[in-house]
């Protein structure tokens, strides 16, 4: 869905899975400061919006999703993930219950096949599945933030700030009195940053929970079945994953980031050595220069130097080896 915000002075559009927000409002830099400094509000409105709502709301989710919900408290902000089968990431929710509602947004672009499949598991439960996107727009408040939380309106509170769902008419007042607004590009240098992945950009078609870090933050461990089970304490309890994220600083004197999919090699083999891993996501950061977060085959010594493309990389652990 088109931002009404796209509208403002200076907006220059997104692309790809950000289609339909502003990239930026003409100052990339000045727009990640006010997010650090605990300003701003950011226009999450391209993301869809899902409730659920009945008396088994939270025991069926719970039987679902890689996060125990069961007994999730009302204004508790929580995420989770939804597994193939084989343990592959299909989806990632972010969640609060309001009491009455469970409210979740996800990625746009994966609402069909994510309701589709919600639809098919209701069996007898006593659940109504709800697409709100056209209603709601999710709006994030960094932490540190003094804006208002509407009456009314729900909001997910964590340690990046909160997250709004805010009624799709309410959009351009609210920013306008509480902004300034800030561009998807400014929000994505802090989620790098913060090693925080994203769905369809750290994730492909075989990616599992343990190679992201997703293990206890979006999967708990000592919970009942749910689809995907099985691979994810099998590799907890008797193997490791083949691939790990890694935070990477890049070599700040390349004009170009490197795009999604740029393959890294290590710096020992040159240019033309073996690959062994991915760009996931790319950013310029207003203090640390250009960064990146990559996937790398398990066994890459965590000390390593790294080539991204042709341009030199130190690496940070993310997750352990």
């Amino acid at each position: 869905m088109k931002s009404p915000l796209l509208s403002l002075p200076g907006a220059v559009p997104a692309e790809g899975a950000d289609e339909g927000v502003a990239a930026h409002y003409g100052e990339l830099y000045r727009e990640q400061r006010a997010l650090a400094d605990g300003s701003g509000v950011v226009d999450l409105s391209h993301r869809g919006v899902l409730t659920v709502t009945g008396d088994d709301r939270l025991s069926w989710l719970h039987l679902l999703l890689t996060q125990h919900v069961e007994q999730l408290p009302p204004h508790q902000a929580t995420e989770a993930l939804i597994l193939s089968a084989n343990g592959h990431i299909e989806h990632h929710l972010s969640l609060v219950d309001d009491g009455t509602t469970t409210w979740a947004y996800f990625e746009a672009g994966t609402g069909e096949a994510l309701l589709a499949y919600l639809e098919s598991m209701k069996f007898f439960y006593r659940v109504e599945v709800a697409d709100r996107t056209e209603e709601f727009a999710v709006v994030h408040l960094p932490a540190g933030s003094i804006a208002p939380v509407p009456e009314g309106v729900v909001a997910r509170e964590t340690a990046y700030g909160r997250d709004l769902f805010l009624p799709r008419d309410q959009l351009e007042s609210y920013v306008a009195e509480h902004g300034p607004a800030v561009g998807i590009l400014a929000y994505e240098a802090l989620r790098v940053e913060a090693h925080r992945p994203r769905l369809g950009f750290e994730t492909d078609h075989r990616t599992i929970p343990h190679e992201l870090g997703w293990i206890g933050s979006a999967v708990h461990l000592q919970k009942g079945c749910y689809r995907g089970q099985e691979t994810v304490a099998r590799v907890q309890n008797l193997g490791k994953p083949p691939r790990r994220l890694v935070f990477l600083h890049l070599d700040g004197s390349e004009v170009h980031l490197p795009g999604h999919g740029t393959e890294v090699r290590l710096a020992s083999d040159g240019p033309e050595g073996r690959k062994i891993g991915f760009v996931t996501t790319s950013a310029r950061h207003h203090e640390l220069g250009p960064i990146a977060l990559a996937l790398v085959k398990r066994n890459v010594p965590v000390d390593a130097q790294l080539l991204v493309g042709t341009t030199a990389a130190a690496q940070e652990v993310v997750v352990e080896p």
